[in-house]
């Protein structure tokens, strides 16, 4: 591919988009999302906030999941970034268990870095208010 789409195109991130950026701190990423919009939560999202990027380090970090949900736009996404492989602190099915009790249902998957992957879950389109 001559021209691969960027971690944010993957991500789907749009210019001026109402984003929460939380536990995940990589100074290079963050100033990407700097680049694409000004709307950026770091603490605790916004009412209808577009998109969350929600860093997860353990399995009972997704216990937060129902709450992050509160914070979306109906068509919002909330991406689950946790580490890959074999160093993992817990796997994709954990995140799906946790996305599934808090409502929402995963559509895809991203790779976030040589480290790290990222799970989208959404409010599912029956259940959108």
């Amino acid at each position: 591919i001559k021209n691969p789409p960027s971690l944010l195109d993957k991500l789907g991130l749009k210019p001026g988009m109402r984003v929460a950026v939380l536990g995940v701190d990589d100074p290079s990423f963050l100033a990407q999302v700097g680049e694409r919009t000004t709307r950026i939560a770091r603490k605790t999202p916004k009412q209808d906030t577009e998109m969350i990027i929600f860093g997860a380090d353990a399995v009972t970090d997704l216990a937060r999941l129902a709450d992050l949900r509160e914070h979306l736009t109906p068509a919002g996404a909330i991406w689950v970034v946790h580490t890959k492989g074999k160093a993992a602190a817990f796997k994709d099915v954990d995140v799906f268990a946790a996305a599934k009790k808090a409502g929402l249902v995963d559509v895809k998957v991203a790779s976030f870095s040589a480290t790290h992957t990222a799970e989208k879950l959404v409010v599912p389109v029956k259940a959108r208010k």
